[in-house]
């Protein structure tokens, strides 16, 4: 575990590195970038320290893809959204050191892996039907986990697909609300003290490598079917709910 109180230009460069391939999987498969990438950092600094820097890295290349993909960003939705996603924000930075999740987590984990064998048995008549608002709800409970963890993007997953729009949107205006929730996250733990420090420089050459990922996420994005990115978006909700679990007992 590297300390987190010295600068270390190797793991700089690894984390740009790590981001840049965490986020164009992540722009590619709908999300789930965040995950892939909380394992190893529990790994480098501690799991304390992995929420913060990896919430961090998500703002600072958050602006990349809505400009990107500012024209397919669905308002409507993030108008729904964002309010309650501020609030769940703001409110669980204070409790960051005070709450153990593991059920929480552990329910999750078992969330994504059953949308995805759902989504393999194509049971259509058991999927439900999304309506504006309940991202409002969704909102809120996106922010109050992703806050603890770092990142809950495939759990929203099944809502957007539901709510029939396409991949490029889907993209957009889940890059839109997290920006936003990722500016109340940022302010949270700083003002609480979770976020400080170096931490600072390791979370920006993270979110450096989260913005070329988003390019070259963009430019794979295009070559992929509707049909094909949504089989790609449940696959990557599988992984996800896996890396959960190996985090939680192992």
């Amino acid at each position: 575990m590297i300390n987190v109180d010295e600068i270390n230009y190797l793991i700089l460069g690894f984390l740009l590195l790590l981001g840049t391939i965490a986020f164009a999987f992540s722009t590619i498969g709908g999300g789930g970038g965040a995950l892939l990438m909380i394992p190893i950092l529990n790994f480098m600094v501690g799991t304390a320290a992995t929420p913060p820097l990896v919430n961090l890295g998500n703002l600072i290349g958050r602006p990349s893809r809505v400009i990107l993909f500012w024209k397919e960003i669905n308002w409507k939705i993030v108008v729904y959204y964002t309010p309650t996603a501020l609030i769940g924000a703001c409110l669980t930075a204070f409790l960051f050191s005070k709450v153990k999740l593991f059920y929480l987590q552990l329910a999750i984990a078992l969330f994504l892996i059953g949308s995805f064998i759902q989504f393999i048995r194509k049971r259509k008549s058991k999927q439900f039907s999304t309506q504006l608002w309940h991202f409002s709800i969704l909102g809120f409970i996106i922010s109050v986990v992703g806050t603890f963890v770092g990142g809950m993007g495939p759990v929203a997953n099944p809502f957007y697909l539901n709510a029939k729009i396409n991949k490029e949107e889907m993209i957009a205006t889940k890059a839109m609300n997290s920006f936003i929730m990722g500016t109340a996250q940022i302010y949270g733990y700083t003002m609480f003290g979770v976020l400080s420090g170096n931490l600072w420089l390791y979370g920006i050459s993270l979110g450096i490598g989260a913005t070329l990922g988003n390019l070259i996420g963009k430019k794979l994005l295009k070559k992929i079917t509707d049909t094909g990115f949504k089989r790609l978006v449940y696959f990557v909700m599988l992984i996800s709910g896996i890396l959960m679990l190996i985090k939680l007992f192992i």
